[in-house]
């Protein structure tokens, strides 16, 4: 039994649609199949919080799940009811609302369904852009009958007992009088038409599986579950109908050195004991390449430095963000006789304040101690 939508991606009904993409990416961040491989729980709760996401980041469909819950949801069945059995409550709307979506006919021009293609990008192909070409599997228009359905010299007939409309008549007599309902034409399933010689390319559904290429542009600065709409390359339409649209949703690896923040990348690096000490010049790495850095005399462990200008390209004008790096003094350990030697000559001419970098611990519990006895 699916779960709640809300309840998968932890927001409540009231939640704005900034709120429910922030709780999404948190989710697809925790469970994207690159961060965690092989896991198949984490891939199925990938895939759920991926579902919650696009119906209730979508007004119509989330105002329709709002309305009908899951069954709201499933295409395939009428009105969203989940195809229940009212016990003969149909009959009753199709008798005084002329027959529910019965009246509407279905042999005019359809527009085709929508297509989704879910893309795998590095971080530096969503900072810097890209260009790659993807195979979409869609239906596209029968080329041997142009979408007909009927073979080659021959053509569709008008249905004789609809008369092409889709729809038959009929007339029933309740206690509130005569009452004219519309049915779907049971000869022709309400398209109007009969083939009586189906195209053996398509046979007779007017539409062909085929793989169709598609080159998509990734715009620099782009950000994982980013939708990018190329119109017109979805599903073709039925009876000349427009094509659907394809969407193609970003998904972008987790990187093993920059962790990403809006535009601004941050880093971790070590260093040593002695370049925290006496300062130092050390390389960089950034999205550009290595950089210089300078580390002033007596830096601090988790101290973070700034790169101007070395973060993510603005996916909207001009400009890039920065680069946080954080340093982290690393401890030597396997000291030979001669370093363990000079580190202690170091600590009897130097004060615990002077190793430290501030006052100790200790120094302040004197101070405390000084202060309250006045």
């Amino acid at each position: 039994m699916k779960r709640d939508y809300y309840e998968v991606l932890e927001v409540a009904k009231t939640s704005s649609d900034q709120e429910i993409k922030q709780a999404y990416r948190k989710l697809a961040r925790q469970y994207h199949p690159d961060v965690n491989p092989g896991n198949k729980e984490a891939e199925e709760k990938f895939k759920e919080a991926t579902e919650a996401y696009d119906v209730l980041s979508d007004a119509d469909k989330r105002a329709r799940y709002d309305q009908l819950g899951h069954a709201g949801m499933d295409p395939n069945q009428a009105g969203g009811f989940g195809g229940a059995d009212f016990g003969g409550f149909g009959d009753i709307f199709d008798m005084f609302f002329g027959g529910g979506g019965g009246g509407q006919r279905r042999n005019g021009p359809t527009r085709g369904n929508d297509l989704r293609y879910d893309m795998t990008i590095t971080f530096e192909e969503a900072a810097f852009g890209t260009e790659k070409e993807i195979q979409v599997p869609r239906h596209e228009t029968c080329s041997e009958c142009h979408g007909s359905g009927a073979a080659p010299g021959t053509h569709p007939t008008t249905c004789t007992q609809c008369h092409g409309t889709g729809q038959v008549k009929a007339t029933q007599r309740t206690p509130f009088g005569a009452i004219q309902t519309s049915r779907t034409c049971p000869t022709c399933n309400g398209e109007g038409q009969i083939i009586t010689t189906p195209c053996k390319t398509c046979n007779g559904k007017g539409m062909t599986r085929n793989i169709k290429t598609v080159k998509v542009t990734v715009p620099a600065g782009s950000e994982d579950g980013l939708n990018l709409r190329y119109s017109g390359t979805g599903e073709a339409g039925l009876r000349g109908g427009p094509a659907g649209d394809l969407y193609v949703v970003l998904r972008v690896k987790s990187h093993k050195f920059f962790e990403r923040e809006g535009n601004d990348v941050h880093c971790e690096i070590p260093i040593t004991f002695v370049q925290a000490a006496l300062g130092a010049e050390i390389d960089i790495p950034t999205l550009d390449g290595q950089v210089k850095m300078k580390i002033p005399e007596g830096t601090q462990t988790a101290t973070v430095f700034r790169l101007r200008g070395h973060g993510i390209p603005y996916r909207r004008g001009n400009g890039r963000g920065d680069q946080h790096v954080q340093v982290v003094v690393a401890t030597p350990t396997k000291l030979t006789d001669k370093q363990k030697e000079l580190l202690r000559e170091f600590g009897e001419v130097t004060t615990e304040q002077q190793q430290m970098g501030k006052k100790s611990f200790f120094e302040k519990v004197k101070e405390n101690i000084r202060d309250a006895m006045g």
